[in-house]
């Protein structure tokens, strides 16, 4: 039979295409390359040590918690930038009238509510109003200053502030969490601090609570991005935040998995947050220090009274190797009482403080106070002895113990007194029932030092020092009283001048904040971290979940 060579042609074509089909298939899947993408989706978890008492801004200055997360749900008139400058929230403008007394605020357009209720000058009003009342349940300063302030709205979208005086401080006053009106209208000052509104907060901010939670009985507490606010969107569905009784504890739950990120655990831990795997520490200076007050008044040793001594105690420490030692490197040494970067901080006209033993010993030498036997110092028969005192907390514990054992190679015999709580501790301030006290100082968003420094702050304030100088007191009195900030720096400058020349106090180190973050949360990038919510600036990048694509190949 012959063959059909029609057929075996056929065939043999079918076959080659075929085979170039495969050949094709193979070059293009050797091109192809597998990315992961962002897929919506997953809860966010956070620990932070401690739990909130209630969500309300007006409440909330003596809980850090509570502090934190209103932050996160509320906005005031303005915001408070890194150097200390006022910026727009949810006011767009204001102007101030020529005799500093009245500031008119516009609303920006457009703000809603979470609930979407317009917001309006009414409800600024109103907010305000709450702590005009004698009644009022937060903090008496609070009460003190607004009932003497004047509220008048203008219209729906404009509200004015006038004082009995200029303050400058004033503006920033402005910056706390406003309430919703329509909600909390028929709610008394007196009970504003047990209403239901405190449980399921409603706020303009960038995260919302979610309903039905009873977080108050509870470890947790979960929050919803405000589409309002991320109007980009956000891949994550939920934050939440989880309570623990301890730094401890909040860091073996993360070693564990069980939360994303810790927030604000303290240096002595760094160590042991390094060693995990998986983890990203992100770290950012933060608005408060450390420093030793040094007693001025009748009740301080007579040594500390004087100058030379007081700069032979500050060329006496090495505060570097504090920082490094004690704190594990996070902390940040400077020179002064504003903090720096702020507005009001001229670090060039201060004396800088390094580390100069050979000064030290000199300056105590030439004041009378000579080495002895046993290697420490006496003046006329009179031992050079300090008493040093410092809450004790871990951080500051250890610093106030580094502090006494670098003065005791000086030949000063320091004695540390550790009171076991804050009330104790204010009130060895109050009694100045010391020589040097380490204190925490987180100053308010204004650089108005008046209440540390004065000479009113020696009987109404926190002046413990007792520094009496009236130069200084007065720039502080015409700096508060004083709107434009170039008018204002001229008098910092002068207190600066007083505050240098005198020494009533020694800065030791700016805090540093921490932010640790596991590394299954895609996308996280953690900058300046001055408010709660800047952690979460670029929240719309971050992803947990995630699916795999083919791409071609770089």
């Amino acid at each position: 039979m012959k063959p059909d060579i029609r057929w075996q042609t056929l065939l043999a074509l079918v076959g080659l295409a075929l085979v170039l089909m495969l050949l094709s298939y193979q070059v293009q899947s050797a091109a192809l390359c597998t990315a992961v993408v962002p897929a919506a989706g997953g809860t966010f978890i956070e620990g932070i040590v401690g739990r909130p008492l209630s969500l309300n801004p007006l409440l909330s200055d003596p809980y850090p918690v509570d502090r934190q997360l209103s932050g996160l749900v509320f906005d005031g008139l303005v915001r408070t930038e890194a150097d200390g400058t006022v910026a727009p929230a949810l006011a767009e403008s204001w102007v101030t009238s020529e005799d500093g007394l009245t500031l008119t605020f516009t609303l920006r357009e457009g703000l809603t509510w979470h609930d979407g209720e317009p917001v309006t000058a009414q409800d600024v009003a109103f907010t305000y109003g709450l702590m005009q009342d004698e009644a009022f349940p937060g903090p008496a300063a609070l009460r003190q200053l607004w009932q003497a302030v004047t509220i008048e709205v203008i219209d729906a979208q404009q509200i004015q502030f006038t004082l009995t005086q200029p303050y400058a401080p004033f503006i920033t006053a402005t910056a706390r969490g406003i309430l919703p009106a329509h909600l909390l209208g028929d709610v008394a000052a007196a009970d504003l601090a047990t209403t239901a509104f405190n449980r399921a907060p409603i706020g303009t901010g960038p995260f919302m609570v979610q309903p039905g939670q009873a977080w108050q009985n509870g470890d947790r507490l979960r929050l919803t991005p405000n589409p309002t606010y991320w109007r980009e969107g956000t891949q994550l569905s939920d934050i939440e935040f989880r309570f623990f009784a301890d730094d401890a504890a909040l860091l073996a739950a993360f070693r564990a998995g069980e939360v994303h990120a810790a927030d604000g655990l303290p240096a002595g831990l760094m160590p042991e947050v390094l060693a995990t795997d998986g983890t990203r520490l992100f770290t950012s200076l933060a608005p408060r220090y450390s420093a030793l007050f040094f007693n001025l008044g009748e009740t301080g040793a007579a040594a500390v009274r004087a100058k030379e001594v007081r700069q032979a105690l500050a060329y006496g420490l090495d505060r570097i190797g504090l920082i490094d030692t004690v704190l594990n490197g996070q902390g940040v040494a400077f020179d002064g009482p504003f903090l720096p970067g702020t507005w009001a901080a001229r670090p060039d006209l201060m004396t800088a403080y390094t580390y100069q033993p050979e000064t030290a010993t000199a300056l105590l030498d030439t004041a009378g106070w000579v080495v002895g036997e046993g290697g420490r110092r006496a003046r006329e028969g009179a031992p050079l002895a300090l008493r040093v005192v410092a809450l004790d907390e871990a951080e500051q514990r250890a610093v106030a113990e580094e502090v006494v054992r670098q003065w005791a190679a000086l030949g000063i015999d320091a004695q540390l007194t550790l009171a076991t709580d804050l009330p104790e501790l204010h009130q060895l301030l109050g009694s100045r029932s010391f020589d040097a006290a380490l204190l925490e100082i987180a100053p308010s968003a204004d650089p108005d030092l008046y209440d540390f420094w004065s000479q009113e702050a020696i009987v109404r304030g926190q002046n413990y020092a007792a520094w009496n100088n009236r130069r200084a007191s007065e720039a502080l009195e015409a700096a508060r009283q004083t709107l434009p900030q170039n008018e204002r720096t001229v008098y910092h400058e002068a207190f600066l001048r007083q505050f240098d020349a005198d020494l009533p106090a020694l800065a030791l180190y700016r805090h540093v904040t921490s932010y640790v973050l596991s590394d299954t949360v895609q996308q996280a990038e953690i900058g300046r971290l001055d408010e709660p919510r800047d952690r979460f600036a670029t929240l719309p990048a971050w992803f947990l979940n995630f699916r795999e694509i083919s791409v071609s190949c770089p």
